[in-house]
């Protein structure tokens, strides 16, 4: 691993236990979360996430010297609330920046607001309409959706399988990663057979995958989060379909292997390589400080570091880092973000610049099969 990111990472998490005063007010950053509510799954690991990592650069000094303050807020994963919050974070809690939000509904939602305020925006969100095309004041820590898909459809062109089926949710996420499956198949010599959808609060995918069933498709790619492609998952074994289930990096944690049982066994899906650092060699470049990030928040909440955390984690070391370089302003916190070179994280190296403000390339994914309820990786 570069030993200067190496370096950092072990720097950045490590506890310093003397006491610190800080003279200076302290820097406020803002944070939306869906805590509560259908994407729990999502914002619980990052909310603690980013109190487990602030406390930590506040307990190891601070940034320049001052506190850093964190202001949460629990969206419940409601885009109409997210956007109240935003106003809130920024009319009246004066935040330098926000963090968040966990869904790419809200996340687009949200938007306007930190472009027209003129606050950055560090959504941990998957959409590539995030920031495709690019928003001046937009970033995002969550690995791409057009990644993801391109991460699938490599697989699939290198087993042959050339026909694929798609049930996408009908939320932001899901239209966005429909887009993707679509736009992309050609690329890759796949064609898709069958295309269809499920309502976020849909209980039974019977409908939709019986028809796929006899569409004799190679593959078949569910998109979305939990709790809808559990519920594919088990309706895919209750109808005893055979065919291949792909899922989205959007049920990336133990809860899909939590919700779907018995029917998550074989089940293939892109993810950062957090879900696997045990498993990874040790030539890797991200092994130790992925390893670090999971033991760290098992110390915090008895719990597994996962992917989803993962994405606050880089979302409030990319905001000390940016303030670190280039001060606590908001326009100089978004002018050092899209300087962020080599920026070595939980969900892989950023980059960002004027042109991408998404920061990651494919390689930050790999592919995982679900084995006796835990992962393996997929060579």
């Amino acid at each position: 691993m570069n030993f200067a990111c190496m370096s950092f990472v072990i720097m950045a998490i490590t506890v310093l236990f003397s006491a610190t005063s800080f003279a200076a007010a302290p820097i406020k950053i803002g944070a939306l979360f869906a805590v509560t509510g259908p994407a729990a799954f999502l914002g619980e690991p990052e909310r603690n996430t980013a109190k487990m990592v602030v406390d930590e650069i506040n307990k190891a000094g601070g940034v320049k010297g001052r506190k850093l303050e964190l202001v949460v807020y629990d969206t419940t994963g409601d885009a109409t609330k997210a956007v109240q919050l935003a106003t809130k974070l920024i009319k009246d809690d004066k935040v330098v920046a926000i963090i968040g939000p966990s869904t790419t509904g809200e996340t687009m939602a949200v938007i306007p607001v930190a472009e027209k305020e003129q606050v950055p925006l560090i959504s941990c969100s998957a959409g590539s309409k995030i920031t495709d095309p690019v928003k001046k004041w937009v970033f995002k820590t969550a690995q791409n959706d057009a990644l993801a898909v391109g991460r699938i459809y490599e697989h699939l062109q290198k087993t042959k399988q050339t026909s694929v089926s798609i049930l996408t949710v009908s939320d932001g996420f899901g239209a966005s990663g429909r887009e993707q499956l679509k736009s992309q198949a050609a690329k890759y010599g796949i064609t898709i057979v069958s295309d269809d959808t499920y309502g976020p609060k849909d209980t039974d995918m019977t409908a939709q995958l019986t028809k796929i069933r006899g569409s004799h498709s190679h593959a078949i790619i569910c998109w979305g989060t939990n709790p809808g492609p559990a519920l594919v998952a088990k309706n895919v074994r209750q109808l005893g379909i055979k065919t291949p289930l792909f899922m989205s990096h959007g049920v990336s944690s133990k809860k899909f292997i939590e919700l779907a049982g018995e029917a998550a066994e074989g089940v293939k899906l892109p993810s950062g390589k957090v879900l696997v650092c045990d498993l990874l060699p040790k030539t890797e470049s991200q092994k130790k400080s992925l390893v670090s990030f999971v033991k760290d928040y098992q110390n915090h909440y008895k719990a597994e570091g996962d992917h989803f955390g993962g994405h606050a984690w880089d979302a409030v070391m990319l905001l000390k880092n940016a303030i670190e370089h280039g001060g606590d302003k908001p326009s100089s916190i978004r002018d050092q973000l899209e300087r962020t070179t080599n920026f070595c994280g939980i969900g892989g190296t950023f980059t960002y610049s004027a042109q991408d403000h998404a920061g990651l390339r494919k390689d930050a994914f790999v592919l995982v099969e679900i084995k006796n309820k835990d992962w393996v990786i997929v060579k």
